[in-house]
Order: structure tokens, then C-alpha cells, then sequence
């Protein structure tokens, strides 16, 4: 599979990943395929979320799911049943700006942020995730998300989302070398807290 450079995400600073898409809006829906569950379930995780910085995230991960592709390759066997991860909602301000903590990890998560922006019927989606702390977490993380945000293309289309497992072996080595120069998140170990007060 060979992606168009310029769909590529970039690393725009140290231990950051950041991708856009052009979306079908409007903006309203796009942002509900990022916070309800049943539809956040189709393209990334199901969960309950709430709505409010410091509010309470479950992502539950069953990526048999989101393609016709239901048998994930040897070294991703793990997650075959499925994956669930607590995070917290650290900015919420809808329908533009959303972001959360990533992984599960306290005071060393990384975090997420969606921002979106209507560009006529369409829809620009920037995803900005930050402190990822390796350079091959950076690639891994990079082919996961692009190939996460190609199924919510799909599925904001209209159209049968596409293989997940073989979209993701065929993204990788791309990201591997894109982001072979990328500079890893070396800083403080932050504690994660909302703009709007710390988490409850």
C-alpha cells in the first residue's frame, strides 16, 4: 500500500505526532463519531465518556469491529478479545476541541487532541497527539492513528471501511521512514490536568 506523501502525519515538535483529514461534515457529526461511543466505537474504541474536562473515559479497543479483516496478525494476537483503557477528558469545548490523556499511564500518559475546524460541507480534523516518549512509539502510534482516522473517512463516507490489519502492515514501514529522524518526548513527567481545573 502506498499512501500519498502529503496524507502522511508529521512530527512537528518533540515526542509529537500530528495528522489532518478533510472530513464529510458537518461539524456536528464528526464531532459526535469522536465522543458517543456507539460511533466512536466504529472507527476507533467504544465507551462511555463525560462530557466535561476531568470527566471520566473508558475506551474499549475490539478492532475485529472495524473491518472485514477479523483476524489481527501474530504480534497484535494480545488484543484479539479486546483492549480497555481508563482516560481522562482533560479539554472539552464542543464541537471544536477535544483532547484526553492516552494509555493509561498516570502521570506519564500521553494525550490526544481533536480540533476541527467546518471547511464548507467539509470538515478539517487535526489530531495532535503529544509526549510520546520513543521514536518507535512515535512510528506505532502514527500508523495506528492513520490508519484509525482512514476508517472514520470511510465510515463518514459512506463506504465499507477498509481492511484494518492490512491498512496498518501497509502504513508502517512509511511511517518508519518518515519519522525516523523524530525526536522523542524527553521532558518532566507532567501531571495531566485539565485547563479548566484538575481532573475530579
Amino acid at each position: 500500500m502506498t499512501t500519498r506523501n502529503e496524507d502522511l502525519g508529521t512530527s512537528p515538535a518533540p515526542g509529537t505526532l500530528r495528522i489532518e483529514r478533510l472530513l464529510p461534515g458537518p461539524v456536528e457529526r464528526v464531532w459526535a463519531y469522536l465522543t458517543e461511543g456507539a460511533k466512536r466505537g466504529r472507527w476507533l474504541a467504544s465507551g462511555e465518556l463525560e462530557p466535561r474536562a476531568g470527566g471520566r473515559l473508558e475506551l474499549r479497543f475490539h478492532h475485529a469491529d472495524l473491518s472485514h479483516e477479523k483476524t489481527p496478525p501474530e504480534r497484535f494476537r494480545s488484543m484479539e478479545g479486546g483492549v480497555t483503557s481508563q482516560e481522562t477528558v482533560t479539554h472539552w469545548e464542543p464541537p471544536r476541541r477535544l483532547r484526553y490523556t492516552w494509555g493509561n499511564q498516570g502521570a506519564a500518559a500521553s494525550e490526544v487532541e481533536f480540533e476541527l475546524e467546518p471547511r464548507g460541507d467539509e470538515v478539517l480534523l487535526v489530531l495532535t497527539h503529544r509526549r510520546l516518549r520513543s521514536r518507535e512509539d512515535m512510528q506505532g502510534t502514527a500508523a495506528g492513528w492513520h490508519t484509525h482516522l482512514g476508517v472514520l473517512a470511510d465510515v463518514l463516507a459512506g463506504r465499507e471501511p477498509r481492511g484494518f490489519w492490512s491498512s496498518h502492515a501497509g502504513v508502517e514501514p512509511e511511517y518508519a521512514e518518515r519519522l525516523a529522524g523524530a525526536v522523542p518526548y524527553a521532558g518532566a513527567e507532567p501531571t495531566i490536568a485539565s485547563e479548566q481545573g484538575a481532573p475530579a
